[in-house]
């Protein structure tokens, strides 16, 4: 039997590793170091391979960056196929700067639409149609047609690598452009979609009954400019305002929204906000709160008007969730403070931060500002932006829209979050 075991051949791996397992732990953490070595040293030598060849030729390196496309689940996010039956959108998932942009490109590329003299008037009812209307004509086409090229075998040759299957370009650092929000949104909710100046924003901020949450109330005045923070009452016998009564309060002395901060376990777990004189109301909950003075390195805000930076807020509840953060800023910042809040949406988070920027000379360990496509921007060579938090830092998420003031009956909630909503993970509301 020895001489049959003795005679098998031992064929060590290119990774240092024995063909079969031990049974004794020290040589198992042996064997598992040197296949880790073994692993790190041929990835090491691949690398510095690449990098001589890559230092030989330069445009072996920017083919690979090309290539070299991360795919995320942003870039992997699906929408919803829309048809004639859409009218406020809500609860689709709609990109409304690209089925504007096609429907733009398919004017321009109809030979009897872009033969009509641009001095015709058209019929009212028909142009605010064409501004309502989120369908695109190709859209059938195109999804019957995606269909088809679905049902097809794909070959191991003939798979699409990652760019090809990202489903959108990475807009997640896109500004969001306010003025494309639906014509049948903006009746829905005229309040918010007004075409006159909005007023002065004057927040009146509060807290849930009973509630221990005095200290974050304070600062969430510091967020919003011309706020105020009015306690509700604690006294045992005490009358309890309710929503609708405190909102009557505000409208009465000229407060354009109530913001409620809500608690649990003395921790701040939601806010919401009201939209006066007659709603709508948005339901949040809140995670990570952080406050200021807890940051490394904060600042201390000051009393001037701070920037506002809204991004990636793409679908229509995307925009009627951005449209409510725009009424409470005022439009005019004060530049000279050079104080910016970000409300930046990040797959149905919305990342609230302040900062106080400073623009000054690059140093030369540093390196230029590069643009979405990894070349320098041009006019910026020198010019290098250092930011300061100034807190406090918290996380959103939106999880019901009502129509009016208080908690609304089940016809008056125009929007609510379901769980079902992220059993596709590809799919976001906002």
């Amino acid at each position: 039997m020895r001489s049959v075991m003795g005679s098998k051949k031992l064929m060590l791996s290119s990774k240092a590793s024995l063909p079969f397992k031990t049974a004794n732990k020290d040589k198992r953490q042996s064997l598992h170091i040197k296949q880790k070595r073994a692993r790190d040293s041929i990835k090491r030598d691949e690398r510095f391979r690449r990098k001589r060849e890559e230092d030989r030729d330069p445009r072996l390196k920017e083919d690979r960056l090309k290539r070299n496309i991360p795919l995320t689940l942003d870039r992997k996010r699906v929408w919803d196929e829309v048809d004639e039956n859409i009218t406020d959108g809500l609860g689709l998932s709609v990109n409304i700067e690209r089925l504007k942009r096609q429907r733009v490109e398919e004017d321009a590329a109809d030979p009897i639409k872009a033969a009509v003299p641009a001095d015709i008037e058209k019929d009212p009812e028909e142009e605010g149609s064409d501004l309502d209307s989120m369908l695109d004509s190709a859209s059938e086409d195109e999804g019957a047609e995606e269909n088809e090229r679905s049902k097809k075998p794909r070959k191991g040759s003939q798979r699409r690598d990652p760019t090809e299957r990202a489903t959108s370009p990475s807009g997640s650092m896109a500004s969001t452009n306010l003025d494309l929000t639906p014509e049948s949104l903006a009746a829905k909710f005229p309040t918010l979609f007004s075409a006159d100046p909005p007023p002065v924003p004057k927040v009146l901020v509060t807290t849930s009954i009973n509630s221990t949450l005095h200290t974050e109330a304070n600062l969430l005045t510091t967020l919003f400019p011309h706020s105020v923070y009015i306690p509700r009452s604690a006294h045992r016998y005490g009358h309890k305002f309710s929503m609708q009564e405190i909102s009557s309060f505000a409208t009465n002395r000229k407060y354009t929204a109530v913001v409620v901060l809500r608690e649990d376990l003395k921790k701040p777990t939601g806010i919401d906000f009201v939209h006066l004189p007659q709603g709508p109301t948005f339901h949040f909950s809140i995670s990570n709160w952080v406050e200021g003075r807890k940051l490394p390195g904060h600042g201390n805000p000051t009393n001037h008007l701070p920037e506002l930076i809204l991004n990636n807020f793409r679908t229509p509840l995307g925009l009627l969730t951005a449209h409510l953060f725009r009424t409470l800023f005022p439009p005019q910042p004060d530049l000279q403070g050079r104080q910016v809040v970000t409300l930046h949406n990040q797959r149905d988070y919305i990342f609230l931060r302040r900062h106080r920027y400073v623009f000054r000379e690059k140093r030369t360990t540093e390196k230029s500002v590069v643009g979405p496509d990894g070349k320098e921007v041009k006019g910026a060579e020198g010019i290098r932006a250092g930011l300061q938090e100034l807190g406090p830092r918290l996380t959103m998420k939106l999880r019901r829209v009502d129509k009016g003031i208080q908690r609304g009956r089940p016809g008056e909630v125009e929007w609510e979050w379901k769980g079902g909503m992220e059993k596709q993970r590809t799919k976001f509301q906002l």
